[in-house]
């Protein structure tokens, strides 16, 4: 251990009181020994660093700072080096602000666009969240501080986060939901890694020996620290001994004792303790900030680098008659909310107060462009408003185009909140129906974290996704509308067409005990595309105003080069990506996966060539008869497209493989062979298991412990249902009064179990206090 002799000096006392916070974002420090507290904040696109009072969820102010494009965003760049130059960034911020671990990227697995905190994830595919969150951690890092990838692991529902039981197959696990860690972890060694508050096939993250000790620490060779999300912490001992070393945040030294308690009766080995203290303090010292750095912080600078990353990760969906660029001399009218209020970000722990900020009504209205008018349209929260309608109907009648502004409020997508559907709210759709009777030309602009249903797609003659875009939206969206930029963004997730057609639509979210993933493996493209499944917009789609043309594909086993022309009139970047489709599995497994891309820049005319490598592991499948990665003998087809529906070159290649047993053959998994997930019985779910399931719900008869929830009390006597439904009372009525940021944070109340309060409130709520009413409810 690199601490020893310093730890040598500490009491059990002092050790035991390094592993929880000193408050809300600061690590303890001890003095007499020269060991300083630093500091932890939130981070995933700028640094929330709150100057009063501290929360977890986004409800009190934040300092301000530079709000970039969420990580839902910059994935549909599909471009490395602005990852991590926005990392970079972020990073350069956090430094100045003396914080020294900022808490993102969130890479979690898009297994259901339905997720509440999908805007603060990359995408549905492993390999792509991978390779964005290994730039943008090496890119946070290289300003001396830590970045904390999160949350470690299978964090795919915002429901009853903090109870939820993710009951996932290993092959699954492994391929899908690590993955992503994996390579962040191996490429970009992050100094700490944030645990996922759900259990994992029945023990919470934080408690869990095969995630942390097995893969993370023995498989990876993760060296860093691993923090708790906040609040976190279920069972403090286990969690040391599981690996886990900074209880977040403090718990006015609830937890501290009952470390000390463990190890003087045995329970807890002080070695196990004195290896967290030494890790720790490896963050500690190698994260430490000179006080005597005076830097400040160049706003305007960082925010045209925000405005540069909104701009390529803005996606063109639809582009009829090439309406767009707009040309000088049409008459436009803009209508929607969103154009005057944007959308920019999400809501919880994320919430970032930009340093700047404008809209696209402004910028706009500023531009050569003939604006005829600005109409509302709409009530951002719904309802419907005939006035704002008619006055949107003769705005519209007196341009040649509509610029129309749609998409998600604050309250369809926050974090402790699933979406409720993937629509957009009817009084949008019914301003759309009645614009179109009056004007053909109608332009759509779409802000929010996700996919979106769109029954109005044959309706209009373009349609842009901006996602959330941070403070530079506006901007970056007036430059791609004008053609100063020629939008170059590609989905990193797909757009079903209808909601019922997602694999897991008939399984998630997990409604009360468990989230049982038996679609498997099949998530995202890997089920639409197994499944030949029609979908809205594929994965990897995004149209260009030029064209691309692709060319004399070489393969040379773990190698594949092609030449890509621009054969277009204007200058653009085409994403090539590249998928592999073993030909005759025995086995079941995505028609075809995606295992490299490159971002390419090109003048008209221009044509350049470009390779990419790759490796055994892109072949490989976990084998869980072995429990490893194993490569399946045989021909594999190397495909380039532009999407993984557009497919423009491919050559066979032939691997020898690994001759070792797989089960999982059509004979014994014939619904997910044929990738019909919908179909599989329990009996087929429960085998690929290796086990039955506990039960999905709860048990009303039985009393409520620690580890159960608010919402469970509904079941019980007349103070449990009081409780429950003040709880959804005042949900209820902070929506009606149009706050739904606070609304989603006290529906969250719901999901927190009863353990959580007296670390929360920092023992203001007694642990006996709560025992007390959980005996009266239990009555």
């Amino acid at each position: 251990m690199r601490y020893k002799e310093l730890i040598k000096q500490m009491t059990l006392e002092e050790k035991a009181s390094l592993m929880s916070g000193e408050n809300f974002w600061n690590t303890k420090a001890i003095k007499r020994l020269g060991i300083p507290s630093i500091m932890l904040t939130d981070g995933p696109h700028g640094v929330r660093k709150q100057g009063g009072k501290a929360d977890h969820l986004g409800l009190n102010k934040s300092l301000p700072a530079t709000c970039f494009p969420t990580a839902a965003t910059l994935a549909n760049s599909w471009d490395r080096q602005l990852i991590y130059d926005v990392g970079q960034t972020i990073g350069k911020e956090a430094a100045i602000e003396k914080v020294s671990v900022l808490l993102g990227p969130g890479l979690n697995i898009k297994r259901n666009p339905l997720c509440g905190r999908n805007f603060e994830y990359f995408s549905e595919d492993p390999y792509l969240t991978g390779e964005l969150a290994s730039e943008m951690v090496k890119g946070i890092q290289v300003n001396g501080i830590s970045a904390c990838p999160k949350h470690f692991a299978v964090n795919s529902q915002e429901h009853m986060r903090m109870t939820i039981n993710e009951v996932v197959d290993e092959r699954s696990l492994r391929e899908l939901y690590l993955e992503g860690f994996r390579r962040v972890v191996e490429n970009s060694q992050p100094k700490s890694i944030m645990t996922s508050y759900n259990k994992v096939n029945g023990t919470f993250a934080n408690e869990n020996t095969n995630l942390l000790q097995d893969i993370l620490y023995e498989e990876w060779e993760f060296d860093g620290v691993v923090v708790t999300d906040w609040g976190g912490n279920n069972d403090r001992v286990a969690g040391l001994k599981a690996g886990n070393q900074l209880e977040m945040p403090s718990t006015n030294g609830i937890t501290d004792r009952e470390i000390v308690q463990a190890v003087g009766n045995g329970e807890l080995s002080e070695e196990v303790l004195d290896e967290s203290v030494n890790r720790l303090l490896e963050l500690v010292f190698a994260t430490q900030l000179d006080d005597s750095d005076t830097r400040s912080i160049d706003y305007e600078d960082h925010h045209s680098k925000a405005v540069e990353a909104a701009k390529r990760s803005i996606v063109l969906l639809k582009n009829e008659d090439n309406i767009l660029p707009l040309g000088p001399n049409k008459k436009v009218a803009i209508i929607g909310d969103f154009a005057k209020y944007p959308r920019y970000q999400g809501a919880g722990s994320s919430l970032i107060n930009p340093a700047k900020l404008s809209n696209a009504c402004d910028v706009l209205g500023q531009s050569s462009l003939p604006i005829v008018g600005y109409a509302k349209g709409f009530k951002r929260m719904g309802g419907n408003n005939d006035q704002l309608l008619k006055e949107a109907v003769t705005l519209a009648k007196q341009a040649d185009i509509v610029l129309l502004f749609l998409g998600l409020d604050e309250g369809s997508e926050a974090e402790g909140v699933d979406r409720e559907h993937l629509g957009l709210r009817q009084n949008q759709l019914d301003l759309l129906r009645s614009l179109t009777k009056v004007n053909s030309n109608i332009v759509v602009i779409l802000a929010g974290g996700g996919a979106i249903e769109m029954p109005f797609v044959h309706d209009v003659k373009a349609i842009v996704h901006t996602y959330l875009s941070g403070q530079g939206s506006a901007e970056a969206l007036s430059s791609v509308l004008h053609g100063e930029y020629n939008p170059s963004g590609k989905l990193s997730e797909t757009f079903p067409i209808t909601y019922s057609d997602v694999s897991s639509a008939p399984y998630f979210p997990g409604k009360e005990a468990t989230a049982e993933h038996i679609e498997g493996i099949f998530i995202g493209y890997r089920y639409f595309d197994t499944a030949e499944k029609p979908v809205l917009f594929p994965f990897g789609y995004g149209l260009s105003y030029t064209t691309f043309a692709y060319s004399d594909l070489t393969t040379d086993q773990y190698k594949a080069s092609f030449t890509i022309t621009n054969t277009g009139m204007v200058a653009g970047e085409e994403v090539a990506q590249l998928y592999i489709q073993k030909h005759d599995s025995t086995i079941f497994r995505a028609k075809r996966e995606l295992k490299g891309f490159e971002k390419v820049f090109l003048e008209p005319g221009e044509s350049k060539r470009v390779t990419i490598v790759l490796e055994e592991r892109d072949f490989s499948y976990y084998n869980t008869t072995i429990h490893d990665w194993a490569v399946e003998p045989g021909a594999y087809d190397i495909q380039i497209g532009s999407s993984i529906q557009s497919i423009h070159l491919h050559e066979q290649i032939t691997l020898e493989g690994d001759s070792v047993f797989s089960d999982h053959t059509k004979e014994r998994f014939p619904h997910y062979f044929s990738g019909h997930v919908h179909e599989v019985t329990a009996a087929e779910y429960n085998q690929l298991l290796g086990y039955e399931p506990p039960s999905p719900y709860w048990d009303p008869k039985q009393d409520l412990g620690l580890n159960d929830t608010i919402a469970q009390a509904k079941y019980k006597n007349g103070l449990g249902k009081t409780i429950y439904h003040l709880v959804l009372f005042f949900n209820k009525f902070f929506n009606k009064v149009n706050k739904p940021l606070l609304a989603n944070n006290v529906y969250f109340v719901l999901n927190m179990p009863f353990r959580q309060i007296d670390r929360f409130t920092g023992g203001k709520i007694s642990r006996k206090q709560i025992l007390t009413v959980l005996k009266w409810v239990n009555r």
